[in-house]
């Protein structure tokens, strides 16, 4: 992800939830005095924290990713072990027989 990805994203996120803000504190509609600078205060506010948790959050996330294994091309179940670290036997699912006590 490019920075300016990284950026839009989090600009694109923190207008949302300023916008919704906006809605939900009555801004566009006829209110008492004062009461539309306060919702732009608490919206303006909610957009800078929108913005900048979604930044570090999707940048930490993005820290998580190694970028060789991102192009990595996976042809075997990913839950199952490694065949190099349990043996051929445990990769295939063979049981192998109970053995049983020769008297």
């Amino acid at each position: 992800m490019k920075p300016v990805q990284l950026l839009g994203l989090a600009f694109g996120s923190a207008l949302f939830a300023g916008i919704v803000t906006l809605v939900s504190m009555g801004f566009f509609q006829q209110r008492q005095p004062g009461q539309a600078e306060r919702a732009l205060v608490v919206a303006l506010i909610v957009l800078g924290v929108t913005f900048i948790v979604v930044l570090v959050g999707v940048a930490l996330l993005l820290l998580a990713i190694d970028p060789a294994q991102v192009q990595k091309q996976i042809d075997r179940p990913v839950l199952l072990p490694d065949e190099s670290e349990s043996g051929p036997d445990a990769a295939s699912g063979d049981a192998k027989p109970p053995v049983t006590p020769s008297s």
